[in-house]
């Protein structure tokens, strides 16, 4: 989930108080009649002084006053995390990967972690990776739940914007799973990652 900030907004000569928020690959803010939606890849130029935070792009440079976070925020633009640290990827994981056709992924993830099967879902695992592009695929995951770690996850990686598989048909599809979604990130130009634990209610000891 992306960084907020209440804070006042300057482009082109006019000022607007509103609210910035900083997602995965892009910066957003929403205030008055002020929108700006600003990729990073746009972006030609990134400071923080006193405070404020200064993007440079092609309509030109816009301030966003968020005070102690203006570094923080200029940072993660300029050094995005990878997609492995942003799924939370570590070397003494056991995965698993189903539905997954990215072989880029799948060779970063081979060289990240202690054990991947592919294609195949082995007990015990700290994560599953389930490639997903239809809602009736969902009904895997009360299966799926059942090869996790009491604290392992289920990554639900599906096609954006498809309206066979939305985002609320996997969150239901999570919840009648008995799974709880804890987290959304980009996981590419064209795909979402979703991320499905089982409640801390309900996990037992191995």
């Amino acid at each position: 989930m992306g960084s907020e900030a209440a804070c006042t907004a300057r482009f082109k000569g006019k000022a607007a108080s509103g609210k910035a928020r900083l997602e995965t690959a892009v910066l957003q803010f929403r205030g008055g009649e002020m929108k700006l939606s600003i990729p990073f890849r746009k972006m030609t130029k990134v400071d923080a002084r006193g405070g404020t935070l200064n993007v440079t792009f092609a309509d030109g440079t816009a301030s966003f006053e968020i005070g102690d976070s203006a570094p923080k925020w200029a940072a993660k633009i300029l050094h995005p995390p990878s997609r492995l640290q942003k799924l939370g990827a570590k070397s003494d994981w056991r995965v698993s990967a189903i539905g997954i056709d990215d072989e880029v992924f799948l060779h970063e993830l081979e060289g990240a972690v202690a054990q991947l099967s592919i294609g195949r879902v082995v007990k015990g695992c700290d994560a599953i990776f389930f490639g997903a592009t239809k809602e009736a695929e969902l009904a895997r995951l009360e299966k799926l739940k059942a090869s996790l770690k009491p604290n392992g996850a289920v990554w639900i990686i599906r096609p954006k914007g498809r309206p066979e598989i939305s985002e609320s048909a996997v969150r239901r599809a999570g919840k009648a799973a008995g799974l709880v979604d804890v987290k959304v990130v980009g996981f590419s130009p064209t795909h979402t990652a979703e991320k499905f634990v089982i409640p801390v209610a309900s996990r037992t000891a191995p």
